[in-house]
């Protein structure tokens, strides 16, 4: 999308990224990360990302795709980054990855990826301008 330069610059000044070490204890029976952590990792991404973007109250309203393309073993680097997408009146959409990094040599692929939707609250809980 062709956004103002304010815009672009909120975009660019907003990008997050968040560097997680998967430890047996968030992983599941296969000794990978478990999907719901994933989902709270990326979750608390995007809300950083949209929160960083628009300087105010962000909720998370849906998650239009997420696919889990990687396992995550445990021993690895989670690498979580968020980027601001789509800029609406009332809402945000935040594009969520998360490679997967080995410790110990420059290999890393994307594991998930998503797209969350973030709405601008007011202090009452009402939907309120982004900007």
């Amino acid at each position: 999308m062709n956004y103002s330069d304010e815009i672009q610059e909120r975009i660019h000044f907003s990008e997050t990224r968040m560097i997680k070490c998967v430890f047996p204890d968030t992983t599941n029976h296969y000794n990978t990360l478990f999907g719901g952590t994933a989902l709270n990792w990326m979750d608390e991404v995007a809300f950083i990302t949209a929160t960083r973007f628009s300087r105010k109250k962000m909720v998370t309203v849906s998650l239009d795709k997420t696919d889990f393309q990687k396992p995550i073993p445990a021993g690895t680097f989670a690498d979580i980054y968020g980027i601001v997408t789509y800029v609406g009146t009332k809402s945000v959409k935040v594009e969520v990855k998360i490679y997967v990094e080995q410790m110990y040599s420059n290999k890393r692929e994307v594991a998930v990826s998503g797209i969350f939707t973030m709405v601008a609250i007011d202090e009452k809980g009402k939907t309120t301008q982004v900007i």
